[in-house]
């Protein structure tokens, strides 16, 4: 399978020329230049992550450089669980904060990182992984690439806009993982990463790559425990399994969509934002208008151009269809303290306000169907938000203790190319 770039004026890249890059040529982002098909009946006999993702990501790798490696890279990003938590007969909650940084991105930053430790090959120049993070990503990359040979991390977050223990996971890794806290917002961030993607200058005298949801390498296996869930239902019911998310950049939401559309047996898929608004406002008719982000509770979200907005338009490209596909719901810091508070009241669970967020436009729908809110992370990273509200200290889980005991350290930037090239070009 070859990859194409959303833009239409790059070459077709293998899959690991796209997982290198990061970002194609043009500046657009890698898309499949086929979706393949597949039907429950071909994960017979298959049952645990690693297998599902898999024989589900198969098909995008066949006849490339990694495909006899498939499997052993599955087996090493998908080595911790992503459980299914009832609340009642309709809804779920989607566990996908079990792995070393307690947030679902951990699955994609290990696979990536499996994936370019198997491209590297002796003798080739070290490697610069460059993430913008709202608080979760980089600490997922920055785990996944901690201590792995001829390759640097530097991971780029708005200071004083991600949460205290964020912000000390981002710090914590020290070697080979270096945080610059940029005096900006997440989306100056993002705007610093894709230009050093796009300085072929720069990329001549320091080769670069991304682990943001701009990499395919991030955004195939996600789709993995979508399938997982998703086929889980199926084998118990015969029904699809519908899922709210919780999204900011889209990465997430859009692999879910991705495996809908390779046929796995996902029914609706309900988009979940904080009051950066923009995808709601858009699909209730509006023009697709990115703007500066705003600072909310749910911080992981505050995204005011989401990158993967990009590849969503190339899937369904009139925005018609588009629009009659999905459906977005905004909510605002007060309903997201309700709704932790009263998923606790009712349920005796915390949840951290990216959870509550999508809890809260799933409830305000009131739809029919089985329903999965899909739990990004875990709520300890989010403790000065979630304990006040339920009254309870809120543990952390042991990976995230051993981080939190580390000391941490982050050199502030300004969000300023020419600042954030010279951090790339300094050794």
């Amino acid at each position: 399978m070859r990859f194409v770039s959303t833009r239409g004026q790059a070459a077709p890249a293998t899959l690991s020329e796209a997982i290198a890059a990061g970002l194609a040529p043009d500046g657009g982002l890698y898309v499949p230049e086929s979706v393949p098909t597949l039907a429950p009946a071909d994960f017979e006999g298959k049952t645990t992550l690693a297998d599902i993702a898999a024989a589900l990501l198969r098909p995008f790798f066949e006849g490339g450089a990694l495909a006899a490696e498939l499997d052993a890279i599955c087996a090493q990003a998908f080595d911790f669980p992503a459980p299914m938590r009832w609340l009642d007969d309709g809804t779920g909650l989607l566990e996908l904060f079990h792995g070393p940084t307690a947030a679902f991105k951990d699955f994609g930053a290990r696979f990536l990182a499996a994936c370019l430790s198997r491209l590297r090959a002796d003798g080739d120049r070290p490697l610069t992984i460059i993430v913008a993070t709202s608080g979760d990503t980089g600490a997922a990359v920055g785990g996944a690439f901690h201590g792995l040979a001829g390759v640097r991390v530097v991971i780029l977050y708005p200071d004083g806009r991600v949460s205290p223990r964020q912000a000390h996971q981002l710090g914590a890794f020290g070697d080979n993982v270096r945080a610059l806290r940029v005096a900006g917002s997440f989306d100056d961030c993002q705007a610093l990463v894709k230009r050093a993607l796009n300085d072929a200058a720069l990329q001549a005298r320091v080769p670069l790559s991304s682990a943001n949801s701009i990499s395919l390498g991030r955004l195939l296996p996600q789709m993995g425990y979508y399938t997982h869930a998703a086929l889980a239902h199926w084998r118990e019911t015969g029904e699809v399994l519908n899922f709210a998310i919780p999204t900011g950049n889209l990465g997430n939401a859009l692999a879910c969509i991705l495996a809908r559309r390779i046929g796995l047996p996902i029914g609706e898929v309900l988009l979940a934002t904080n009051a950066n608004d923009v995808l709601p406002s858009f699909f209730d008719g509006g023009p697709y208008e990115p703007r500066a982000s705003v600072a909310t509770l749910a911080n992981a979200m505050d995204v005011g151009a989401p990158s993967n907005f990009e590849r969503l338009r190339w899937l369904v490209p009139d925005d018609g269809a588009l629009r009659e596909g999905f459906r977005a719901i905004a909510v605002g810091d007060a309903a997201i303290r309700d709704t932790i508070g009263e998923v606790w009241t009712r349920h005796g669970v915390a949840v951290c306000p990216h959870t509550a967020t999508a809890i809260h436009a799933l409830d305000s729908l009131a739809p029919d169907g089985t329903w999965a809110v899909v739990a990004t992370a875990h709520p300890a990273k989010f403790e000065s938000i979630v304990e006040p509200i339920i009254g309870e200290p809120v543990a952390p889980p042991p990976a995230l203790a051993a981080l939190l005991a580390r000391p941490a350290h982050a050199d502030p930037m300004p969000a300023d190319y020419a600042a954030f090239r010279a951090q790339l070009e300094a050794r």
